[in-house]
Formats: C-alpha cells, sequence, structure tokens
C-alpha cells in the first residue's frame, strides 16, 4: 500500500527515463497552450461548445447550413485552472479488491493490460510435421484459424487475462459481431461479459450514449458495497487534427457528470493527421488531450481523467498505422513526460506488432515498446497482449508469448535493493570464499529468498527443436480450462432481470 491506505495490487515502480529536457518540456507545453489559444479547437457538439462557453473560453461559429460547427479558444489562465483541478490520484475498482488499481501522478508505478477492439480473433493449435526425409524426425508448428470477433472470444480473452499474472486489467480487446448484437446492446454486453469472465478492472468504450445508464446500474450491481466501481471508460473525443466530435464529446460531459474514471484519448497519425516529426505530434497530441480534459473539468470539476496519447506513425508506403517502429515509442514517452509534467495519471501504449502472426518479428517488435515505456513511467500501459497486424487481430497464443515478455521487462526494469548492511553482508562472502573453497553456492538461497535473482524465460527449449510456440501454446490451453471465480447466481439472476439487452448466449 501507498501513503493512502487504499488496497491495490502491486504495480512495477521505475525511475523514470525522460526522453524530453526540462526545457523541451516547458516549450511543448507552450506551443499546445499556443496551439489552443490561437489556431483554436473546430468543435461540432452544441453542448461542448457551450460548456466551453459558460467556462470563459471565446466560441465562435464557424459551420455552415449543412453542419453547425463552433471554434472554440482556449485562454491560457482558463486551461491552467483547469488542469490544476485534475485529481493526481485516480483508483480503477475491480470485482476482486486485490486487483484493484491505484494510479498516482508523482508515483511511475507501471501497470500492463489488453487494448484495441481487433476484427479478428486468432485461435492456434499445435500439429505435428514429419519430415519426408526422416519418418523419425517430427517438428511441432502453429496453425492458426482466424473467425470474426464474438461474445464467446470476447470471454475467452477475459478468461485468459484472468490467469495471466502480468496482466492487471482487461480493456475489450475483442470487436463483437454476432448477428444478436446491434448498436443498442452492444455496450453492455461488452461489459457485462468482460466482467463475468475476470476479477480484474475492465475498461472499455462506449459505442452508445444511451446505454451509459445501464452499463452503470450494471456495474453496481456487480460492484455491491465495494468502494470503487470495477470498471471505467475510454473516450477518444477528438479527431485529430483538433476536431472535437459531438457525440463523444457528449460522452465525456455524461460520464464526467457522473465522476466515473475515464480516459481521454487521441490518437494522431503522424505523416497523415498530425506531422509525422516528434516534436509536431507531440505538441499536437498534447494540445487535444487538454482540450479533452479541460471539456470534462468544466463540466464537473474534479472528474477523475487519464491522460491518453495513443499517437502512431504512418507506414510510408501504405500510410497505414505502424507500431514496429521507433517513433512509435518516442512519441509515447514524450507524451508520458508531458502527463507527468502536468501532475495527471498517464495512459499510454506499448506491445503491439506489424506481424500478422506470432512469431520473431512480432515478439522483437514488442518487446523494445514494453521496455522504453515501461522506462518512461507510464502508470497503464494497454495494447499490452496479443495483438498483431496492428490492432487487427487479437492472438490469445501472442498474448500468453507477451506475458513472458513482460516479465523479461519487469526483470530488466527493477531497481537495486541494496543498502549498506547488505554491502556488507557482500564482502563478509567475498572473504570468507577467498579464504575457503572459491564457490558462492551457499549464498544462493538466500539471495533467492531477496528477490533479486532474475528467472530464466518461461518458455526456454530443450534440445534441437525450438519449444517456444508449443510451450506457449500448453499454457494457453491450461489457462482456458482453469477456472474463473464465477459471479453469484442471484447477481446474474438480477442483472438479467434489470438490464435490459443482454444476450443470454
Amino acid at each position: 500500500m501507498e501513503k493512502t491506505g487504499i488496497q491495490h495490487k502491486k504495480a512495477l515502480p521505475v525511475r523514470p527515463v525522460e526522453r524530453l529536457t526540462p526545457e523541451q518540456t516547458r516549450a511543448i507545453d507552450g506551443a499546445s497552450k499556443k496551439l489552443l489559444a490561437e489556431t483554436g479547437l473546430c468543435c461540432a457538439g452544441a453542448k461542448a461548445a457551450g460548456v466551453y462557453h459558460a467556462a470563459g473560453c471565446r466560441v465562435e461559429e464557424a459551420g455552415d447550413d449543412k453542419q453547425k460547427m463552433w471554434k472554440v479558444y482556449f485562454p491560457e489562465r482558463l486551461l491552467q485552472k483547469a488542469l490544476s483541478g485534475v485529481p493526481s490520484t485516480v483508483v480503477l475498482g475491480a470485482r476482486d479488491p486485490r486487483h484493484t488499481l491505484l494510479l498516482q501522478a508523482d508515483l511511475p508505478h507501471v501497470y500492463f493490460g489488453t487494448g484495441a477492439e481487433a476484427n479478428i480473433y486468432l485461435r492456434s493449435r499445435m500439429d505435428k510435421f514429419v519430415s519426408t526425409a526422416d519418418a523419425d524426425r517430427v517438428l511441432h508448428h502453429p496453425v492458426y484459424q482466424e473467425e470474426p470477433g464474438s461474445l464467446a472470444a470476447l470471454a475467452d480473452a477475459a478468461r485468459l487475462v484472468e490467469q495471466l499474472e502480468h496482466a492487471d486489467f482487461f480493456i475489450r480487446n475483442v470487436n463483437i459481431q454476432d448477428p444478436e448484437i446491434n448498436k443498442a446492446n452492444k455496450d453492455v454486453n461488452v461489459f457485462f461479459t468482460s466482467l463475468c469472465h475476470t476479477t480484474k478492472h475492465v475498461q472499455g468504450g462506449l459505442s452508445e450514449l444511451e446505454a451509459l445508464p445501464a452499463v452503470i446500474s450494471l456495474a453496481r450491481i456487480i460492484a455491491e458495497e465495494q468502494p470503487y466501481l470495477p470498471f471505467s471508460f475510454i473516450v477518444c473525443p477528438v479527431r485529430s487534427p483538433l476536431f472535437m466530435v459531438s457525440d463523444s464529446s457528449e460522452k465525456v460531459l455524461a460520464i464526467a457528470r457522473e465522476k466515473i474514471p475515464m480516459v481521454i484519448s487521441t490518437s494522431p497519425q503522424g505523416g497523415v493527421t498530425a506531422p509525422i516529426q516528434e516534436e509536431g505530434i507531440t505538441i499536437q497530441t498534447n494540445a487535444e488531450i487538454l482540450a479533452g480534459i479541460a471539456l470534462a473539468q468544466f463540466a464537473n470539476p474534479g472528474a477523475p481523467v487519464l491522460y491518453g496519447a495513443v499517437p502512431v506513425r504512418a507506414r510510408l508506403d501504405t500510410l497505414e498505422d505502424c507500431y514496429g517502429t521507433a517513433e512509435f515509442s518516442h512519441y509515447a514517452m514524450a507524451c508520458v513526460q508531458l502527463a507527468r509534467f502536468y501532475g495527471i495519471p498517464c495512459y499510454a501504449s506499448a506491445g503491439v506488432g506489424d506481424a500478422n502472426r506470432p512469431g520473431i518479428q512480432a515478439t522483437v517488435e514488442k518487446m523494445f515498446s514494453y521496455k522504453e515505456v515501461a522506462a518512461a513511467g507510464a502508470h497503464y500501459i494497454h495494447y499490452a497482449f496479443g495483438l498483431l497486424d496492428g490492432t487487427n487481430i487479437f492472438s490469445p497464443l501472442q498474448a500468453v508469448l507477451d506475458n513472458a515478455s513482460i516479465a523479461l521487462v519487469k526483470e530488466l526494469l527493477r531497481a537495486p535493493d541494496f543498502d549498506r548492511e547488505e554491502i556488507a553482508a557482500a564482502v563478509r562472502e567475498i572473504d570468507k570464499n577467498v579464504k575457503g573453497s572459491g564457490m558462492f553456492i551457499r549464498g544462493i538461497r538466500r539471495q533467492l529468498r531477496r528477490k533479486v535473482v532474475s528467472s530464466t524465460y518461461e518458455f526456454s527449449s530443450d534440445g534441437e527443436e525450438d519449444q517456444v510456440l508449443l510451450r506457449a501454446q500448453a499454457k494457453l490451453e491450461h489457462c482456458l480450462a482453469a477456472e474463473t471465480k464465477a459471479l453469484p447466481a442471484d447477481t446474474i439472476s438480477r442483472v438479467f432481470k434489470e438490464i435490459p439487452g443482454l444476450v443470454s448466449k
């Protein structure tokens, strides 16, 4: 526990690597605020424009007869006042209170979880392949099957995350496309399916604002007497560059008034919807997030928000999103530093592969971003499990591999844990062994108890065959077969009685 006394899951503490100098940080802050003050934000939402105007922003009509539009200009003092009221601590509850997450702006402690809303769920199995030249030579190789996202796939993903020891939260990561799902009932089914199959914190977007009361009621039934709701929201109110969308801005207003934790997210694409150079995309990303955070604070001062930067670079050949590049980490690290500059808990991205199947390319692309973005001190890293082909595919097998990679990253970023007493003990050990056998084996057990000795890679192979995928598949099957702490039968009965639109399957 930290000084708050709130029961919560332990995070990875890091000493932040600062990509930007203090001068660069202040310069980007100033440039972002100048952009909002002089260039302004286009706003398609009448309600949002009204809230900005009532707060003291200069708001001018800028649309035409076909589409009403407003241009919003933010005085720096007003923006600064809004930022000063943002809570520096956000608590994200969970069905099991031991999985409660504590995000404190001044403590760079890192959590990892899922993300995106992949259209394809990639199932896998291991098949045996026999050499045509040598019948005794058998290798195991994965066989994959793509299927569209569904409630069943979402349930499996949540059950898997429940078992992965380095997954701290579950963001709905499958786009459910069942015939029974429509715009009106999608949200309640996404949140209910997720909450049914994991006791960890659940987060997701809201497709329809009208679903908000039902989703809140659902969470309150499941949370019962717990002090924190087991879910939160992601809202992306600004479409890059600097255009606030009507329906998303209304979601920000409604969620802020309920004081439910919310990520204010933006995802500009460097080279297409934002400048490709680091300073340009960082200025724009920061300005868009500040505008969204200000809207939440103007609607309800003190509304809990996360600074949600998800910038990505365009591929230069296809102009599609490109995650396996250094810039993906550079952008994220800069934004993590800006969030800390403002004293706001940070939601960031790491662990997406451009490859479309599990393997070396995906693992390499993911490992570097895990390490760099976590080292920067991001509090809440999404996209960290199972994503391939950008964010189009969710692979459970890759999620298991990612879990092992994150374990290594945690060991890499572990701070040294010793004091004068440990140094003195080390000198005595060296002196004793120099005079004796010269072997330090007896001291290993004590260091294992101190947890300062790293484990080997979880899926290391024996013999000639590379067995990483084989062993990861075995763990995947074990995880999916494990029992999850089910919701009580009377809770499920009450949910179906009180929440309309749920699909019984």
